[in-house]
Formats: structure tokens, sequence, C-alpha cells
């Protein structure tokens, strides 16, 4: 190769950094002006794109991986541009035209959003109305939605970084030290809540909250045994898991002292509306322990029977 040939690569990439570095700065003038046309500052943009004020700096300096249509798009209806300017927008960002059926269908898919988003809130308001402990699920077991009877359940918990009621049902039977304050006789629901974790895998096995789930099961020894041993065969002579095994009681003890000790049973009760959502609404149903009926618990012995 001629030294003419590493002066001709040498100069193109020096004149690509340079095209690059014009373009970043016409983009930064460009979204700075409309800013200041607005009078906005960067954390009021950033409140209106719900990011941080750290990574619209970023997105005003060009500093992003990907300029997607739905950041632009994001970008170009915070700082309230017409459709000439937007137009503009994806020049200098992409360099490219927009896609208006792009937009049409994030429009589409927002405007979903909200929807979904105040019939949550109704429900939850419904919710608060019931009397029983009742909560509302991902398929990873996150809680989204949950009554003031389920709050009320769990109100004495330490806080946890990753095992809160709050936040995971699973997480919190399975990794949370208080968790045999609240589930009494806790082998038992551990046992079911395993069988409810190798359940929901095999409908979501690529669900990364699940993943996660199994994982941390694996780091703990005995969570590990009863996974790989004693919880398939459980499953093979109950053939239930956590939620579809309804006749199933386990013992819960309650903060309240005029409920205390009380059997439960886990009802999943979920309409239409949640389903289409991809939730799922479960009851903690309370009853007296001496009322309890396990059916198949006659003559055994497994400290893991449900």
């Amino acid at each position: 190769m001629s030294a003419g040939t590493y002066f001709d690569a040498g100069e193109q990439e020096s004149t690509q950094s340079v095209a690059a570095e014009m373009q970043a700065k016409r983009l930064q003038d460009f979204l700075k002006g409309r800013r200041d046309h607005l009078d906005l500052s960067q954390e009021a943009v950033a409140e209106r794109l719900e990011i941080s004020a750290r990574a619209y700096g970023n997105w005003e300096r060009g500093r992003v991986k990907e300029w997607t249509d739905a950041k632009l798009y994001a970008l170009a209806e915070a700082l309230e541009m017409s459709e000439f300017q937007t137009a503009r927008l994806f020049q200098y960002a992409a360099g490219r035209v927009p896609q208006p059926e792009v937009r049409t269908r994030l429009r589409r898919a927002r405007s979903s959003t909200r929807e979904s988003s105040a019939f949550l809130g109704d429900y939850t308001v419904m919710m608060d109305a019931l009397a029983l402990p009742t909560f509302v699920i991902d398929p990873a077991w996150d809680v989204k939605l949950a009554n003031k009877g389920y709050r009320d359940l769990f109100r004495n918990v330490r806080y946890h970084p990753t095992a809160m009621p709050s936040q995971n049902f699973l997480r919190f039977g399975l990794f949370h030290p208080d968790a045999p304050s609240i589930f009494a006789d806790h082998l038992k629901w551990q046992l079911a809540m395993l069988a409810q974790l190798s359940s929901s895998l095999e409908q979501h096995s690529d669900d990364n909250g699940l993943q996660a789930i199994r994982r941390d099961v694996y780091r703990h020894p005995a969570l590990r045994d009863a996974y790989l041993t004693d919880m398939p065969n459980w499953v093979l002579g109950t053939g239930a898991d956590l939620v579809h095994h309804e006749g199933a009681v386990r013992a819960l003890r309650h903060p309240d002292p005029r409920l205390g000790l009380k059997g439960c049973r886990l009802v999943e009760e979920t309409p239409r509306s949640l389903k289409s959502l991809g939730l799922m609404r479960l009851t903690l149903v309370l009853i007296d322990l001496d009322e309890r009926i396990v059916p198949g618990s006659r003559g055994t012995h497994d400290h893991h029977a449900a």
C-alpha cells in the first residue's frame, strides 16, 4: 500500500469525524434554540420526556447510541415542534426523513397506555373496598396493584432490597427473613412457591424476572435442593402449584391480633379486562384453621405436604 493510500484513508477518517462533529453541533443548536424559545430548562424537557435531566443533556448533545423513531417523535412533542421542525430534527439527528405511519402507531400505543392506566387506577379504588388481601401481578409475579387489606397484612415487614411484598410476591415468600412470621409453616409455602415458579417458567420461559428468581434460588443451597428434588416429587403427588390448587389451605399469621393465626387459600379471580393486560388478580381468602379441609392430607407426614 502506498503512502498516498494511507494519507487518503486518514484524510477520509478525519473528514468523517469533522462531519459528525458538525452534525452534532447543528443538532445541539437546534434543540437548544427550540428549548430557549419555549423558555424551558433541560430539567423541564426531561420531565416531559420522563427521563433524567442528565439523560436529556446527552440527547441535546447528540450522545445517543441510536435515534429511534420513538425517541425522536417524543422529543418533537416535548419541544412542541411543527411538522417542518420535526423533519429537520430527523435530518439533524438521524440523517433521514420522518415516517408518519410510525408516529400514528406510537400515538395509538400511548393512548392505549393512558386508557390502561386510568382503568387500573379505578380498579385500585374498587379493590380497596374489599376486606380480604387482594393483589394484581404480572407473569413474573411483580405486584402491580394491591389493596389496603394486602398492605395491612405486610405492614410490619422490614425493608429488604429485593424481596418486599409490595414488589414481588414470590421473592418475598422465598427470600425475605420476615416471611416465616406471616407465612406460618413456612416450608409448605416455600415449596408451593417453588412449584409456582417452575409452572410460571414453563409458560414464560423468556421472562427475565422469573429467570432472575430461579438464579437466586440456585444460589441458596436449601432452596436449590428443594427446587430440584423435593418440589418435583411434591408436584407429582399433588399435581398442584400455588395458584391452581385452590383447595389447599396453608397457615397464615396476620399482624392484627383480632385475626391472628388463620387458614389461607389463594384464589385466582381475574376479570377479562385484567387478563387482556397480561395481569392476574389473586385474593388471600382467610378462614378459621379449624374449618380447613386439605384433600389428600390423611396419613401424610411429609413436612413439605400442601
